[in-house]
C-alpha cells in the first residue's frame, strides 16, 4: 500500500483547531531538542510509560475498549487519567471509534484504514474530524456503559485538563525544557506511535492468523506502543488481555496487567485460546491466574 496514493485526507478540508494545536506541539517538539536537558529526557520517558503503557495500551484499550480484564473503579479511572495526559481525546470517544474500527476493519465505515490512503490512516482522519468526537450522535452507541458512568462522561468532556495540570506542574519544576520535553516531545512521539497502529499496521508486518482485514503483527511499532503492535494477534482475538503470543513477542503491556493481577488489581484477565487455524473467542484465567501453556502455542509468522 502506498503511503499518499488516492489519499482520502486530500479530498477533505482540514480542521482548523485541530491542526493548530497539533501544529503547535509539533513545533514544540523540535524546540526541545535545543533545550536539551537529561532530567528533561528521562522524566519525558517515564511519563511516555505512564501515558502510553499504562494509560493507553492497558487503560483505554485492553480495559475499556476490549475489557480483556476487570479491575475496581479506582484503577480504573487513575489509568483513565494516564490515558488523557496523551491528548487522544477522552475515553468515550477514544473507545467507541476503535470499537467501530474493530467492527468495520478495513471495510467501508472504518474510521482509519489504510484503505483510504495511508496518511489518511496515520494522521489525516485527525485532522480532518471533527474536534470534539465525544459529541457525536454516531459514537454514542458503541459505548453504552461508559455513557453511565460520571467519571468517564466528565473526563470526556474535560479530556484536556489533565494534561493542563501537567503542564503547569513541568514548568514549575524544570521551565521551558521541562515542558518542551515532557508535554511537547514527549506527546507527538506517541501520538505517531499510537497512529502507526492504526497505519502501519495494517501496512507492513507478518500475519500469524487469517483475519478478514489486513492486519498485521510488526516489531517496531510493538516497541514502541508497549505491545500493541501485535495488531494480527489482536484482531484475532480481539478481547484477549495478551497480545504478544510468542515468547519473542515483546508485550509490556501484558505484563503491566500481570503484574496487577499478582498485587490482587485485576481479575478475570482473558486470553486467547486457539490452534492457529482457527482462531477462537479470549477465555478468562482463573483465579489465582495459571496458564495452560497449551492456550499459548502459536504457529510460525507467516510472510505477507
Amino acid at each position: 500500500m502506498s503511503l499518499f496514493t488516492r489519499d482520502r485526507t486530500f479530498t477533505q478540508p482540514v480542521n482548523p483547531v485541530i491542526f493548530f494545536f497539533l501544529a503547535i506541539l509539533h513545533v514544540g517538539a523540535v524546540a526541545a531538542l535545543f533545550f536539551f536537558s537529561w532530567k528533561a529526557l528521562a522524566l519525558s520517558v517515564f511519563l511516555w510509560w505512564v501515558v502510553g503503557s499504562l494509560g493507553i495500551g492497558m487503560g483505554y484499550h485492553r480495559l475499556l475498549t476490549h475489557r480483556g480484564y476487570k479491575t475496581s473503579k479506582w484503577v480504573e479511572y487513575f489509568l483513565t487519567i494516564c490515558a488523557s495526559l496523551a491528548l487522544q481525546g477522552g475515553p468515550i470517544g477514544w473507545v467507541a471509534t476503535h470499537r467501530i474500527h474493530h467492527q468495520r476493519s478495513d471495510k467501508p465505515g472504518d474510521p482509519h484504514s489504510p484503505d483510504d490512503g495511508g496518511f489518511w490512516a496515520h494522521v489525516g482522519w485527525i485532522i480532518t474530524g471533527e474536534a470534539n468526537h465525544n459529541r457525536s450522535v454516531e459514537l454514542l452507541p458503541y459505548v453504552p456503559e461508559l455513557r453511565k458512568d460520571r467519571f468517564h462522561k466528565w473526563i470526556s468532556e474535560w479530556h484536556w485538563v489533565p494534561l493542563t495540570v501537567l503542564a503547569v506542574v513541568m514548568f514549575v519544576l524544570g521551565g521551558w525544557p521541562y515542558v518542551l520535553w515532557c508535554i511537547c516531545f514527549r506527546t507527538v512521539f506517541g501520538l505517531h506511535a499510537t497512529y502507526l497502529v492504526n497505519s502501519g499496521t495494517h501496512m507492513w508486518g507478518s500475519r500469524r492468523f487469517v483475519t478478514s482485514d489486513h492486519s498485521t503483527n510488526n516489531f517496531w511499532i510493538a516497541m514502541l506502543t508497549f505491545g500493541e503492535g501485535w495488531h494480527n494477534n489482536h484482531h484475532a482475538h480481539p478481547v484477549a488481555a495478551r497480545h504478544g503470543l510468542a515468547w519473542y513477542e515483546i508485550d509490556m503491556n501484558w505484563y503491566g496487567i500481570r503484574a496487577l493481577q499478582a498485587l490482587g488489581l485485576a481479575r478475570d484477565v482473558k486470553l486467547a485460546c486457539f490452534s492457529p487455524e482457527a482462531p477462537a473467542p479470549a477465555i478468562a484465567v482463573p483465579e489465582p491466574a495459571v496458564v495452560d501453556e497449551a492456550l499459548l502455542q502459536v504457529a510460525a509468522p507467516a510472510s505477507h
